[in-house]
């Protein structure tokens, strides 16, 4: 399968050197024998050099959006699909026909179908630590599942979200379901992990993390040793870069 037209497409974050992305597209590429498509890493240290990078946007194919920018990038874009509207966060942007700057969010079809054969009876609620982008795709997905669930941060705002030092014995046992949206336990300070209270764990728990590197966090290794059901982002990856795919090829 070969295509006229040279494209690139490239991941926008900070400090990326690692991205899951490019590898992925780069091997899919080859597979799909496209010689003239290209994945990049676009690294900038702060969101206002994104409009040096769309300047060239003749030859963007699409756009993958990481940490710390999927809030961030929004004031650029042009539109916003529905789901990412409802979210506010973008990990997805495509170039439409007429030269517009949409906005998606891949995560939530990502998260949702790698947690979905996980999930019991029991898993009504959930706490998703960290308040960053990534998480708010989270909560949509977890929202339309009617999973209940809270937000565990440092400084927390408002209802929906609790301080880590009031995680009690009793909350853990009603919050069956832990999800990880922080990049505590990321390579290579991988001996880190969310500052939750790890004793009052029990095999009814699902303990999922965004991290995929290395394979078993110390935040999921502290989840198996008690029982729980555990499962690290690395599907999740895998099935957004091809939600991403579809989209940018619809």
């Amino acid at each position: 399968m070969k295509e006229e037209n040279s494209k690139i497409f490239g991941l926008l974050g900070k400090n990326i050197s690692y991205s899951f992305s490019r590898g992925y597209f780069t091997e899919k590429f080859e597979k799909l024998n496209i010689t003239n498509y290209k994945y990049v890493n676009f690294d900038i240290q702060q969101i206002k050099d994104f409009s040096s990078i769309i300047d060239n946007k003749k030859s963007l194919g699409g756009i993958n959006v990481t940490i710390p920018y999927k809030e961030e990038v929004i004031p650029f874009l042009d539109k916003l699909d529905e789901t990412a509207k409802n979210i506010g966060a973008v990990n997805t942007i495509k170039f439409t026909k007429r030269g517009n700057l949409k906005g998606y969010n891949s995560d939530v079809v990502g998260f949702e179908n790698s947690i979905k054969p996980l999930l019991k009876k029991h898993h009504k609620r959930a706490l998703i630590l960290g308040t960053g982008g990534a998480s708010k795709a989270i909560a949509y997905a977890l929202k339309k599942n009617n999973i209940k669930f809270k937000f565990v941060s440092r400084n927390p705002e408002g209802k929906k979200e609790i301080s880590y030092d009031s995680l009690t014995e009793e909350t853990l046992k009603k919050y069956t379901v832990i999800i990880n949206c922080t990049p505590l336990g990321t390579f290579p300070a991988i001996e880190k992990c969310p500052n939750i209270p790890y004793q009052f764990i029990s095999e009814k728990h699902l303990l999922f993390d965004l991290i995929y590197n290395p394979e078993v966090s110390t935040f999921l290794s502290k989840g198996k040793e008690k029982g729980a059901t555990i499962k690290n982002g690395f599907e999740m990856l895998q099935l957004q870069a091809e939600e991403s795919w579809r989209i940018w090829n619809e």
